[in-house]
């Protein structure tokens, strides 16, 4: 965080200072109860209705806390802490965002999608780092609530930001806009997922559309001009630049010639009528998809597309997204632990019709959450899309992915299936039917910890 003078945060909100002094700096700043207080010279907003532990905010000082709480509730002696109070304490939290976030000129991406956030992420903060400071989100951190500490994370050394928009209901990625007030937005793809908190697919989508008005003024929004439901997307409200995307001729960033090569894939870029070879590591055409966005948006923060394909050869693919390696007994393991909903099922699916060739493919794929009412329909058309598929032996794992074996078994599947409760009843089955031919999926949510360690102990 870039220091500021508790003078100027008492200008900025028009607060009084009930006990403490103003001469001093703070350097961190958090919302009381929603984010660890660990740091010393940090404020801390304190909402009226919090219970307060003075002591434990003295002992951390020197502390800053911003409240509007009644003043019979507020100490007057602590040596550490500087106490002051505001009309209001959500105006002053918006206040102090805005002005904070204004603070930078600098250039920051925000990411939404289905699938692809973090990847597309991880690929621009590796990009990016070649020669720039980069803030960006941990992982896939992304719920809404991290939103505040990531900007604040945000100080005088960094030249631009890279954030991913969570999404479990509608109104987090505008809540998470109004907070990073990105100057480029990304929405990777839009397929199934979190209908519990959205209702419904076109609630789902509506929710997604959140970044198009989050986005600053004059900014740009990066689109996959090839994902059927982004198309759905109303754009009539935006100002900005729009950037397609994709590997049709609405595209002005375009992919062709896609093939798979050596732990990744091998593509054309197509842009302003030259075409350059490029590389990502990582497997499958969402792979591309996700590179071409993440180019796109280098090409907006001034990085000539060359030196941009230059960087992305050299990126290192995530752990547990679709990573392949050597297993059990010579087989092929491809782990795909890190997120479950039916768009990056597919994903799976097809990466493994390209590779899986010839090969004894062993599927084993977990519960998919977060799909409200609609859990079975979608779990359903799953197990109809195995059926068409070459596939020697499906394990589901969890009650909800037992629908996937039954609709594979109705639709007429030539697979062997089995069904377990939980990834710890496969006991030793997997390890009786693989071989050296084998290529063996595993596809769960990351919440599974079995499932995880049931990857892991097939990679040995």
């Amino acid at each position: 965080m870039k220091p500021i003078v508790v003078s100027d945060i008492k200008e900025l909100f028009k607060g009084k200072i009930i006990s403490g002094h103003a001469n001093w700096t703070v350097t961190e700043a958090i919302y009381y109860k929603r984010h660890d207080h660990t740091k010393q010279n940090t404020l801390l907003f304190v909402s009226r209705r919090d219970e307060v532990d003075w002591k434990s905010i003295d002992a951390k000082g020197p502390s800053l806390v911003i409240t509007d709480k009644p003043l019979e509730e507020l100490q007057a002696v602590l040596s550490n802490t500087t106490v002051m109070k505001v009309a209001s304490l959500v105006q002053s939290y918006w206040t102090f965002i805005n002005y904070y976030r204004n603070l930078f000129d600098i250039p920051v991406v925000t990411i939404t999608g289905t699938c692809g956030k973090t990847t597309t992420k991880e690929m621009l903060k590796h990009m990016l780092s070649f020669d720039k400071n980069v803030q960006t989100s941990i992982s896939s951190k992304n719920e809404p609530r991290r939103s505040f500490p990531y900007l604040v994370g945000i100080d005088e050394h960094t030249e631009a930001a890279v954030f991913e928009h969570g999404l479990g209901n509608s109104g987090n990625i505008k809540h998470q806009c109004m907070i990073y007030q990105p100057t480029i937005g990304i929405i990777t793809n839009i397929g199934v997922h979190h209908l519990d908190g959205c209702l419904n697919l076109e609630g789902y989508i509506k929710a997604k559309e959140e970044i198009v008005e989050g986005i600053r003024s004059g900014g740009t929004l990066i689109l996959n001009a090839d994902d059927e439901n982004t198309k759905k997307v109303r754009l009539n409200k935006f100002k900005g630049k729009i950037i397609f995307v994709g590997t049709g001729p609405k595209a002005s960033l375009r992919a062709s010639n896609i093939e798979f090569g050596n732990k990744g894939m091998n593509f054309v870029v197509h842009y302003e009528g030259k075409a350059f070879k490029a590389f990502v590591p990582g497997l499958g055409d969402h792979q591309v998809s996700n590179a071409l966005a993440a180019l796109a948006a280098m090409q907006e923060m001034g990085i000539d597309i060359e030196i941009a394909i230059r960087r992305l050869k050299t990126y290192r693919e995530m752990k547990r997204h679709l990573e392949m390696s050597k297993g059990l007994k010579g087989s092929i393991i491809i782990d795909d632990t890190w997120t479950n909903n039916p768009t990056s099922v597919k994903a799976a699916l097809q990466v493994v019709d390209s590779i899986g060739q010839e090969k004894k493919v062993i599927l084993i794929l977990g519960d998919i959450n977060r799909l409200g009412n609609f859990e079975k329909k979608y779990h359903r058309e799953i197990g109809s899309l195995v059926a068409t598929k070459k596939v020697h032996t499906l394990i589901t794992i969890g009650k909800k992915a037992e629908e996937i074996a039954r609709q594979a078994a109705k639709d007429g599947s030539d697979a062997t299936i089995k069904i377990f409760e939980s990834a710890n009843d496969i006991g030793n089955y997997v390890n009786e039917i693989v071989d050296e031919n084998s290529l063996v999926l595993i596809k769960g949510p990351m919440s599974s910890r079995a499932m995880i360690a049931l990857a892991e102990s097939l990679k040995k």
